[in-house]
């Protein structure tokens, strides 16, 4: 795992298409913004154990986690 520290508005870029931009920080939280390619996954860690099934849209958004 690689530590970096940044500052709010502050960006790191990996592999030259994805950049991981810091939008705010405070209350024990920060907060940031991912500019990806649309092909590229992109999941909260406590998401990974969900079942999307077949998504066409967000709003069609059903979880079946597996616990």
């Amino acid at each position: 795992m690689l530590i970096l520290s940044r500052k709010k508005a502050q960006s790191i870029d990996i592999d030259g298409h994805i950049r991981v931009t810091v939008v705010d920080t405070g209350n024990n939280c920060v907060k940031i913004g991912i500019q990806a390619p649309r092909d590229v996954t992109i999941l909260r860690s406590e998401l990974q154990e969900c079942d999307f099934g077949e998504i066409d849209s967000p709003s069609e958004l059903e979880l079946e986690c597996v616990v």
